[in-house]
């Protein structure tokens, strides 16, 4: 069984010690992770806090664990929906959040929200803490561009034109803003042994810079290398509309493995509607690509006859004004 605790990171048992921590902290950052210890996703965000907690730029950030469903009090008290969520607090004060598993943006957001000043963050850490981080950030996603800038502000023609490349090519991809981050720039290019951005990599693999990508894009060797959007999106579309009914959910009916799916599952029970279901936790690829295809962040998520009706909050609605059922069973 998986475990959410680890050496350098504490996983907080109670609310008590949760509200001290946030008072002892004068100040200094609070990253708390809140995770389901059944979930591979948290295991890995878990070690990416793990590794960002030694590093030295971070010794006044404090990283803690909360099990989201075993604290149900402080998982509403901050609007947890789904693990691994990352809540960022100063002063005892929200000043950000992080949904999903993205150690990109958990990396960045750490280093923004760090009390240290500029010139102690851009001390170099040590290669072999610097290669973990980069390593982490290149495996965080299938497809990651690091680049200036981010898709909807480039900051340099380079990146823009790469930008361009891979949207029109309709690919699927995350990126890191280089100009964030200054030792993950300079060590990027010792590691990667490139020594210009934009870079791609592609499942770990360095794949190269722009004039790399477009001569895959004339060759149409490309479109083997990188997965589409569209062809994730005609993935979705099939599991939509396999049946009338389909609900996305962590786990499935007999053995549902979060409380929003166990309480979504009793609901559609009650109606007696035949339904669906899909286990987000069993593809990897779904689970990321259906909060961007029906531009909700969070599961379970229901559909009905292909549209979308909404996760656990809408449907508790949609039951108590009599509507959910009438729905269900046209």
């Amino acid at each position: 069984m998986a475990t959410l605790s680890s050496t350098t990171v504490e996983l907080v048992k109670d609310k008590e010690r949760f509200d001290n921590i946030l008072k002892d902290a004068a100040g200094n950052l609070v990253v708390v992770h809140f995770a389901a210890s059944w979930a591979d996703q948290c295991k890995q965000m878990g070690e990416v806090a793990n590794e960002l907690s030694k590093d030295p730029n971070y010794n006044d950030v404090i990283f803690i664990t909360v099990d989201a469903e075993s604290l149900a009090e402080i998982s509403y008290e901050y609007e947890i929906v789904a693990a691994p969520t990352f809540v960022f607090i100063k002063g005892e004060k929200t000043v950000d959040r992080l949904d999903g598993a993205n150690a990109a943006e958990l990396t960045a957001k750490v280093a923004k929200y760090s009390s240290k000043s500029i010139s102690d963050m851009n001390k170099p850490s040590t290669k072999q803490n610097l290669n973990e981080r980069i390593k982490g950030i290149i495996n965080s996603a299938m497809v990651m561009l690091f680049m200036k800038g981010n898709p909807e502000t480039p900051r340099c023609g380079f990146s823009r034109q790469t930008v361009t490349i891979l949207n029109e090519q309709g690919f699927k991809y995350s990126t890191f803003d280089i100009l964030e981050d200054d030792d993950i720039r300079q060590g990027l290019k010792a590691f990667s042994e490139w020594p210009t951005y934009p870079q791609l990599y592609v499942k770990g693999e360095f794949i190269g810079g722009l004039d790399v990508i477009k001569e895959m894009v004339e060759s149409g060797e490309i479109k083997d290398v990188i997965p589409t959007v569209e062809d994730l999106n005609t993935r979705l579309k099939k599991i939509i509309n396999q049946s009338p009914v389909v609900l996305f959910m962590k786990g499935n009916p007999s053995t549902p493995k979060c409380g929003f799916s166990k309480t979504t599952i009793g609901i559609l029970n009650e109606t007696g509607v035949p339904y669906t279901t899909f286990d987000i936790l069993s593809d990897d690829e779904v689970r990321q690509g259906l909060k961007t295809f029906s531009n909700w962040p969070t599961y379970p998520q229901l559909y009905v006859k292909g549209e979308l009706m909404g996760g656990l909050d809408v449907i508790k609605e949609m039951k108590e004004s009599g509507e959910l059922e009438s729905v269900l069973k046209e």
